[in-house]
Parts: structure tokens; sequence; C-alpha cells
């Protein structure tokens, strides 16, 4: 079973890994974690050898995953999925990634993406997959490579990868009374 390691929302991963999990203990079967930002990486990567005349060897990759509070998940990889900056939760501005941007193609992608475009989109080299819908089809090379070389979670200590602490919020519904 492949399942999504983090970031993102507490609850979310919380449930998802809870019943991967379950269903290993029960079915004796390995359990192989995924970064979801290297997933969602995986799955651009291809959409943009697809869909590009212009795919050059200086081309990053910026999955983004909104945070909230006015932060953004992100982390940025070559086009051969190396991890070139790891994740992280920031707050974007202007100079954000500005290093990257002056020498490479940046495409950024996510929900939050959307967030950050006012802050990158004056980069000539910023690019932006406005219609990128995340899947766990994106997952799944990621998962077979894992699998083949038998890097396998251990089920009782496995936790998702939240990067930030858990904050709750109050409850927006009052009470019936």
């Amino acid at each position: 079973v492949a399942v999504s390691l983090g970031p993102g929302f507490y609850t979310g991963l919380r449930i998802g890994v809870s019943t991967a999990k379950g269903l290993c203990y029960a079915l004796d079967i390995p359990l192989i974690a995924i970064l979801t930002l290297k997933s969602m990486a995986n799955g651009a990567r291809d959409r943009i050898k697809e869909n590009s005349k212009s795919y050059r060897e200086k081309v990053l990759l910026c999955p983004m995953i909104d945070a909230r509070r006015m932060e953004v998940y992100s982390a940025l990889y070559d086009t051969g999925l190396k991890e070139i900056q790891p994740a992280s939760a920031k707050i974007i501005d202007q100079k954000s990634f500005s290093d990257y941007l002056r020498e490479n193609c940046v495409y950024f992608f996510g929900n939050g993406a959307s967030k950050c475009r006012d802050a990158l989109e004056t980069w000539p080299n910023a690019r932006f997959l406005d219609d990128f819908i995340p899947s766990a089809r994106f997952m799944i090379s990621l998962a077979q490579e894992k699998y083949n070389l038998k890097i396998f979670e251990d089920l009782a200590y496995f936790e998702p990868f939240y990067l930030k602490d858990f904050i709750a919020g109050k409850p927006k519904v009052k009470g019936l009374l």
C-alpha cells in the first residue's frame, strides 16, 4: 500500500495514514510512503514534458500546498525529481525563489500557487500550472521504485510528515440552543 506521507492537512493525513497502516497490518503487506510534494512534482513534470515545446534542462518544479494563515508548504525539484530545496512552510514574497528564478524556468503549481501568484508572476521565468490537480496516480512510479528497492515503512512507528504543529481553531458552528 502506498500512502501520501505529507505535508498536508492534519486530519486528512491522519486518516489516510491510519487507514493504510491498518490495511497493511491486517493483510501483512508493506507500507510505502511518498512525499506529497514529490508526488505532485512527478505529475507536473510529465505534463510539462508532454505540453511544452521548450522543455529545457534548466527547469525546476515547485509544488505548493496551501498551509493556511498566509503560508504554503513547498519544495523545489529538478526534472529528475532530485530535491533542490526541502519541504518547508513559508510565507511567499517577491524575493522568494529569486536565486532560482534568475537562472531557471520555475513552474509553480498546486492549490498554494494561486495564493503566491501576485508575488511571483513579475519574474519572467515564473510559470504557473493553474489547472494542476494532484492525483494518487502520480505516486505509482515513485511507489514502484521504492517497492523494487524494498524501502518500506515500519508500521509500528510510522507517522505522517506534518511539517508544522497542529493548531486547533475555534469551532465555526455554534451550539443548537
